[in-house]
């Protein structure tokens, strides 16, 4: 796989280089559970598309976020390019998945700067799993 995992605090930033196609786990990506602690609840993920080239999205582009904790509600918010493309509330559970609109990716893209950024909140601190959460954006 042709990534860089980049960690800040409270921020995950994966950069693409080429797309990676099927269902990639987060530990497939190089993260473990251990840099996915989130304390405040408040969790930033970016996808940089910006290096990858020519590509096909995958039928539906999904990500599932797994976690330790069960919890009450998750608040989601996914911007392409600095547009909110969906916002939506989970209700209980372990994970949340989240379905994205390939067309609307599509329609967004720009010619160098490509990046889905998902925003999570919880809350309370999150430990999300590695193993679990994966990424399916590419054919």
């Amino acid at each position: 796989m042709s990534q860089t995992v980049e960690l800040n605090q409270g921020e995950v930033k994966i950069n693409f280089s080429s797309p990676t196609s099927g269902k990639v786990t987060f530990a497939e990506l190089g993260l473990k559970n251990e840099d996915l602690v989130f304390e405040s609840g408040l969790l930033r993920l970016v996808f940089d598309f910006e290096g990858i080239g020519e590509h096909n999205y995958y039928q539906v582009p999904t990500v599932e976020i797994a976690y330790a904790e069960d919890m009450n509600e998750t608040h989601w918010q996914c911007d392409f390019n600095e547009e909110t493309i969906l916002d939506k509330t989970d209700h209980h559970g372990h994970s949340t998945v989240i379905l994205l609109n390939r067309n609307k990716l599509s329609s967004l893209e720009h010619h160098h700067k490509n990046a889905l950024t998902v925003h999570g909140e919880f809350p309370q601190p999150v430990h999300i799993l590695a193993e679990e959460s994966y990424i399916n954006f590419f054919n």
